[in-house]
């Protein structure tokens, strides 16, 4: 676990793509717990840590994650993911091949099925459909993969990954929309590189930027990036 900013309402975490950000039916330690025993080591803290989860990255996503130190924070921040105001996230993600467009708006109606924990596409209006959109751009093109930089409009179950895989560009290692292998590691290539927002309390606008996995392909195409 890396600590990317921390003060006495907010802490920032560079999740990895084996991570868990709270706890579910595997019982692994989630991300919640571990930055729960960072803080009550660091500053002593007696009892019981507050920590408020205010988003999540899907366990095989790394990057950054956004906890609340105090209940203030955490209402204040729950309300700006919620109707994402004052706050963007920004994402990477290496895809196979390369858009038909290096960059676009991509607009789609998405049905989530809870019991496959799979997003699917779904004709406009279309019951228990919901529209997601979100904006990409090419940042590098290689021979096999690219380098996407993403922007969401709103925030569905597994956007990303669907709506990049109906425009015939699945992230790599992601089998479940279409890669066609997985990654060493379990992972798939989608990194929440950045979060820019302004303070809960403060009021200050903060950036805090994940870096890259530690990979040779990631580091390869990151690497070119003007």
């Amino acid at each position: 676990m890396t600590v990317l900013y921390e003060d006495n309402h907010i802490i920032a975490v560079n999740k990895t793509c084996n991570e868990i950000v709270q706890g579910d039916k595997t019982g692994d330690t989630p991300l919640s717990e571990m930055v729960k025993a960072y803080i009550k080591e660091k500053y002593n803290k007696p009892g019981e840590v507050f920590l408020g989860v205010t988003h999540r990255l899907d366990r095989p996503t790394s990057g950054v994650v956004l906890f609340a130190r105090t209940s203030k924070a955490l209402t204040r921040l729950n309300a700006m993911f919620q109707t994402h105001n004052q706050i963007k996230k920004t994402y990477w993600a290496i895809v196979q091949g390369a858009p038909d467009k290096p960059e676009a708006r991509l607009e789609h109606w998405l049905i989530r099925s809870e019991e496959h924990n799979k997003t699917y596409l779904a004709k406009p209006g279309a019951k228990d459909a919901k529209q997601a959109i979100l904006s990409y751009k090419t940042l590098v093109k290689g021979e096999h993969y690219t380098l996407l930089e993403i922007n969401l409009e709103t925030g569905r179950h597994h956007q990303i990954r669907c709506q990049l895989a109906a425009i015939g560009c699945p992230i790599k290692g992601d089998l479940k929309y279409g890669a066609k292998r997985s990654n060493p590691d379990g992972g798939i290539c989608l990194h929440a590189r950045q979060i820019e927002f302004i303070h809960p309390v403060s009021k200050q606008e903060i950036c805090i930027t994940a870096p890259i996995p530690d990979d040779s392909l990631w580091r390869q195409l990151a690497a070119s990036v003007q």
